[in-house]
């Protein structure tokens, strides 16, 4: 493909809601190292699908500038489908996994940073409400390409319901956590930083819990409290 023609064809790519953009050397890897070759956009060079995935091109930097908004210092950037989210046979995963559900996430990176730590801690799914897409490139940058490494990652329009799966709200108003009281296979819903969750979230919860905080410090970073739930869980309930 022509160098000229490079830009077209990534801003397209950010706006298809099949395809995502790769910044960054770690996103890519991640994204091959978790069975995602064969989403790598081989359309671009049919003949080299069967041995590549790929077509891998040298730009200029000028060019590789014009492709997306901020240049990975890595110099390499990539065209992806999504991962195609089979929700129903996430939420049905019998393993000891929660789900992460986020509503309303506001920031990109943030999202992209909940991403990145759900795949660490072998989360079932991670998903989100609201009108922000969970696989917008600048979230696939904040995770360095982990979306791939999850079972799930996928826009619903409310909190899921059943499959075993009790419904928890992160709600400062809840009672302090304790993870050996948490289901492993909870949807743990966590709302904006500024806001918490909905009110009909809330109504909608099996309970509501809290992290405990020094006082006077109103809130944590979403992904810092994503973390610390997910942890607080997987230690709890690891394999001795």
């Amino acid at each position: 493909m022509a160098e000229d023609e490079l830009p077209r064809r990534f801003r397209a790519a950010r706006r298809d809601p099949e395809l995502t953009v790769l910044e960054g050397f770690h996103a890519l890897k991640h994204a091959l190292r978790f069975g995602a070759l064969e989403v790598l956009a081989a359309d671009l060079a049919p003949d080299l699908a069967g041995r590549f995935g790929a077509i891998v091109t040298t730009v200029d930097p000028d060019v590789l500038a014009g492709l997306v908004p901020q240049a990975p210092r890595t110099g390499v950037v990539a065209i992806a489908r999504r991962k195609p989210a089979d929700l129903s046979q996430a939420l049905a995963d019998p393993r000891e996994a929660p789900v992460v559900l986020l509503e309303q996430p506001r920031n990109m990176g943030n999202l992209g940073a909940c991403v990145r730590v759900a795949a660490a801690a072998d989360a079932a799914a991670l998903l989100t409400i609201g009108e922000n897409d969970p696989w917008h490139p600048d979230a696939v940058r904040g995770a360095a390409g982990l979306h791939y490494a999850l079972p799930a990652v996928a826009a619903v329009e409310r909190a899921p319901r059943g499959e075993g799966r009790p419904l928890l709200a992160l709600d400062p108003e809840g009672e302090e956590i304790d993870p050996a009281a948490i289901p492993p296979r909870a949807v743990l819903a966590f709302g904006t930083e500024r806001h918490g969750l909905s009110d009909e979230l809330l109504a909608a919860a099996d309970g509501r819990v809290a992290l405990p905080m020094r006082a006077g410090v109103s809130s944590l970073n979403l992904a810092t409290s994503v973390a610390a739930v997910l942890y607080a869980i997987r230690l709890q309930h690891q394999p001795r």
